[in-house]
């Protein structure tokens, strides 16, 4: 019979070379990206920054654009109908009719069979974090005067201008802070950001390759995420 201390050993062993190395590189990757949040100026400047941010992406296109349909990471799609704040979200054998007004009011659907109770109580809130989330990676540049957000200008060591955007309400995680990067013209390259669900504060994302739907709207298509891609495709955008 195996000597149990040996066994112990071997577990304890199996567990340290299975985790050690994903330890080691968090720590590396903790360490070399890791950032406190900056701190900025609210004031004039800052919206103006803020201002022409949405000026470079033509926001009234995008306040004008009613549909938007898009895939997320090839996981989750979306047909968000802005003008009547709905919208069908669909992942796996899942369709939910999300009603963003009274989240009660949404309906479930799998294989086209409708699904009730907790069950379904259940798969709304799933559908409205999905939503939350991958929504916010289409279309975060135009959501920067939303209701709770506040708004600093921040001055980098290098001398350049970035908008620091806080959202204090709404979402699933307020809180969040965003710490965009703009071209000459306002247009964003990318953003740091400060979240609840990111263990590394002040990882950078791109915003850099771009797509201008039938409304005029300017969407990404593509975010560069350190090693990671977040892909977004079937972009439709009407008014």
């Amino acid at each position: 019979m195996a000597n149990p201390k040996k066994i112990l050993k071997i577990i304890v062993g199996a567990i340290i070379f299975i985790t050690l190395p994903t330890l080691l590189l968090f720590g590396f990757t903790y360490f070399k990206y890791d950032k406190d949040l900056p701190t900025g100026i609210k004031g004039e400047q800052a919206e103006q920054v803020a201002k022409k941010m949405l000026n470079a992406l033509d926001y009234e296109a995008y306040q004008n654009t009613n549909y938007l349909e898009w895939t997320f990471s090839k996981r989750h799609h979306f047909k968000w109908n802005k003008a009547e704040n709905t919208c069908e979200v669909y992942w796996k054998d899942y369709k939910v009719n999300l009603d963003l007004k009274d989240t009660s009011k949404s309906e479930v659907f799998k294989n086209d069979q409708k699904v009730e109770g907790a069950d379904s109580k259940e798969l709304i809130e799933k559908a409205l974090a999905y939503f939350n989330n991958d929504s916010f990676w289409l279309v975060a540049p135009y959501k920067v005067f939303d209701p709770g957000t506040e708004r600093r200008l921040v001055t980098l060591e290098n001398g350049s201008k970035s908008l620091l955007v806080t959202y204090t309400s709404g979402g699933s995680t307020p809180g969040d802070s965003y710490l965009w990067h703009l071209d000459a013209s306002g247009k964003p390259t990318s953003f740091q950001m400060w979240v609840d669900i990111l263990p590394i504060d002040g990882l950078e994302a791109s915003w850099s390759v771009w797509t201008t739907t039938e409304s005029g709207a300017q969407l990404p298509t593509f975010h560069k995420f350190m090693v990671f891609g977040l892909e977004i495709t079937d972009i439709t955008g009407t008014k």
